[in-house]
């Protein structure tokens, strides 16, 4: 190894030391059923303090410290706030210490890049001019750990029609604890880079994050989803088009999702079907999801979770429905006519407001819900006297009632 790497190895080494000194005294016990350590994990990606380099090794040895100390911050920071039983034991603390090695990280290998690969992020097509150190680091390890990534959590993964005894096999097979740390660092890779680089990134994002989607554990699937809401605020609808059709197929498949990440799939089924889509309300794809949510809602009209989340989300797809609307109005209004005296103050003010945005685009004074609707819209007006939110509640009723007499 030259005696620039040599150096620049020692500063990775002093680098992680902080990270190495937190991780070992911290008291760690696996979550109960699983035979992984992801502390050990962690321990394993830092690089080794007490091998000497020698004339043997290369620069690709280095690089690969790098990547997989690199991977280790990437789990500790993607950490903040899970609850996760796998990561949940991480200290805030620790990912701090973690967050600041990788940009100090990225500033002692900034010129290296220059050197080592002056071409590779360049013909990505990304402006190199535009991109932080860290964002450079990131784009640079992104090439490397993203098929590594995919793999890792394809190994636990079933196919579709698989039950539950295949899940177990599965697991047995390759714990799911690999794909759930892999998932992880895969959403914390994804989410360093924004508009408008993510858009040349998207060969590479795309197939590791539809693996996240396709795997059946809920920790997984939910990170891919992540990783898909911030493709979709950070690409244009074009740098879509050639992977829409298996992008909005893995929404629909995963509309069905477990309380824990129904938020999660209904904000990413929005934002992805009205990037690509956008203003052509006949798209089959507006109507499957559509179709998919309500009748999903439908099965479950009374999980507070599940509506509210709903309601809070879909009011770009159905400004972007518009007027077709109307041929969804024999599952949309029995819904809002049994959320309108739910028995929380949060549901009955998001549906108020979801009505308004359904009147506004469509013509419901010409079909057979307006009288329903009315009686409705008095009921709750009574009904309004023993809430909290009363005052509200009366004011978006009238909204709506004057609405329905222009």
């Amino acid at each position: 190894m030259s005696n620039s790497f040599t150096s620049l190895r020692h500063e990775l080494i002093q680098l992680s030391e902080p990270v190495r000194d937190y991780l070992r005294k911290i008291q760690y016990k696996p979550p109960e059923g699983s035979n992984v350590s992801v502390k050990s994990m962690l321990e394993s990606l830092l690089p080794t303090k007490n091998s000497t380099p020698n004339s043997n090794s290369s620069e690709n040895e280095f690089f690969e410290e790098v990547k997989d100390f690199s991977l280790c911050c990437a789990l500790l920071v993607s950490c903040e706030g899970s609850k996760c039983g796998l990561i949940s034991w991480i200290p805030p603390k620790l990912s701090i210490l973690a967050k600041a090695a990788f940009q100090e990280l990225s500033k002692v290998l900034s010129d290296c890049l220059d050197v080592k690969h002056p071409k590779r992020i360049g013909e990505l097509g990304l402006d190199l001019t535009l991109l932080s150190n860290e964002e450079r680091l990131v784009v640079e390890l992104m090439i490397q750990v993203l098929p590594l990534l995919k793999e890792s959590i394809k190994t636990s993964s079933i196919d579709g029609s698989d039950d539950g005894d295949d899940i177990l096999a599965a697991s047995a097979r390759t714990p799911v604890a690999y794909a759930v740390v892999a998932a992880y660092q895969l959403r914390w890779f994804v989410t360093q880079v924004d508009y408008p680089h993510m858009g040349k990134l998207c060969f590479l994002v795309i197939p590791c994050a539809l693996t996240a989607l396709d795997h059946w554990s809920p920790e997984v699937k939910g990170q891919g989803m992540i990783s898909f809401i911030h493709l979709a605020k950070n690409v244009n609808p074009s740098e879509l088009s050639w992977y829409e059709d298996v992008i909005l197929d893995a929404c629909c498949q995963n509309i069905a999702s477990s309380d824990d990440i129904w938020h999660l799939v209904v904000e990413m089924s929005v934002l992805l079907v009205t990037c690509t889509q956008q203003s052509n309300p006949r798209s089959p794809w507006y109507e499957r999801i559509l179709n998919e949510m309500l009748g999903h809602l439908e099965r479950q009209p009374k999980n507070k979770d599940r509506r509210i989340a709903w309601l809070e989300l879909v009011e770009p797809l159905l400004n972007a429905v518009g007027l077709l609307l109307l041929a969804h109005f024999r599952s949309i209004f029995p819904l809002f006519f049994k959320w309108m005296h739910a028995d929380d103050d949060q549901t009955v003010l998001l549906v108020l407001k979801r009505t308004q945005t359904v009147m506004k685009l469509t013509w419901i004074r010409n079909t057979p819900y307006v009288e329903r609707l009315v009686d409705e819209l008095v009921v709750l007006f009574k009904e309004a006297a023993l809430r909290r939110a009363r005052e509200d509640i009366r004011t978006h009723v009238l909204q709506i009632l004057v609405l329905l007499q222009k």
